[in-house]
């Protein structure tokens, strides 16, 4: 699935149902993962992507072709830097390639790092 940049979608519900048959069912789980971990944040679309909010931005996570991208912003990789080295980063960004798979303890971790983070800082 290539995140069709400009698409708006309403909520994530619409974005995991416009998404592939065979995608979805890791997209539920992610979601599912970063509501656990971060039960009193906010779901929404932002950047046409499932973003999810506790004073500020914690993590977006959208489908792509050939992987899901997962965005902590950039002091979340570089928290994780050590556990992420198997996966593509960049500054904001991991790659989880859809061939391999999907490190959720990992997701549920950060997440909880990244509310930890929101939190400290007052965002």
């Amino acid at each position: 699935m290539e995140n069709k940049r400009y698409q708006q979608y309403k909520d994530i519900d619409a974005y995991i149902a416009g998404a592939p048959e065979d995608i979805r069912p890791v997209l539920e789980k992610i979601r599912g993962v970063i509501r656990a971990a971060a039960p009193q944040a906010q779901e929404a679309i932002s950047y046409s992507m499932p973003a999810f909010k506790l004073n500020g931005v914690l993590v977006y996570f959208a489908a792509f072709k050939d992987h899901i991208g997962f965005f902590p912003t950039a002091e979340g990789v570089s928290h994780f830097k050590k556990e992420l080295e198997p996966y593509s980063t960049s500054k904001g960004t991991v790659r989880f390639p859809l061939d391999k798979p999907i490190p959720y303890g990992l997701i549920e971790k950060i997440v909880k790092h990244r509310v930890r983070e929101n939190s400290s800082q007052g965002k």
